[in-house]
């Protein structure tokens, strides 16, 4: 049984369609992208981020975008912060655990009515929303990539080991430990 969810939601530009770790989309809708091969699509739920990757081969990926990949600043990743909040305080969604990196973030939250893609819609617009109403959104769009990577958390040992993953996120990445009010701890 699902106790938890642990959402990582992209920002534009960070996880591209077929990067050589794998992606959750089963095509390549950007023409310019398509010669670096198709869609890497993966139906695992394990978390492929630690897999290696080609920096070089990632960054000219990314130089055929539209727009130039999202990396939110201090201040954007507030607003985002008081969106998740706002979205939190709406629905009554329990966040545990929520690091916003610059170019992705992290929440861990307990399970929910609602269903996983209704979730993170409701996150991703009340985000964009502060951004926007601040007009420092990155983008003249929704600063978020398409789609969502979520992980069904189903024993209290991986709710633990989620939540001390994603306090962790910043600090490996050489940031400060992020302490968001709208946090619950898990018990």
């Amino acid at each position: 049984m699902v106790l938890a969810y642990h959402l990582i939601l992209s920002f534009y530009g960070f996880w591209l369609p077929n990067d050589e770790r794998g992606f959750w989309s089963e095509r390549v809708r950007k023409y310019e992208l398509r010669q670096f091969g198709p869609a890497t699509r993966v139906k695992t739920r394990r978390s492929l981020a630690d897999k290696p990757f080609d920096p070089i081969r990632r960054e000219e990926m990314r130089y055929v975008l539209k727009h130039n990949p999202v990396q939110v600043n201090g201040e954007q990743a507030r607003l985002v912060a008081a969106g998740f909040a706002y979205a939190s305080a709406e629905r009554d969604y329990t966040v545990h655990a929520c690091a916003i990196m610059p170019n992705h973030a992290h929440l861990v939250f307990g399970r929910h009515e609602s269903p996983i893609e209704k979730i993170v819609e409701h996150f991703k617009s009340r985000a964009t929303r502060q951004l926007n109403v601040a007009d420092i959104n990155p983008l003249p769009r929704s600063p978020w990539s398409k789609g969502h990577w979520a992980v069904y958390l189903n024993s209290t040992e991986a709710i633990h080991r989620t939540i001390r993953y994603t306090e962790n996120n910043p600090i490996k990445d050489g940031f400060k430990r992020q302490h968001w009010k709208f946090i619950t701890p898990y018990v």
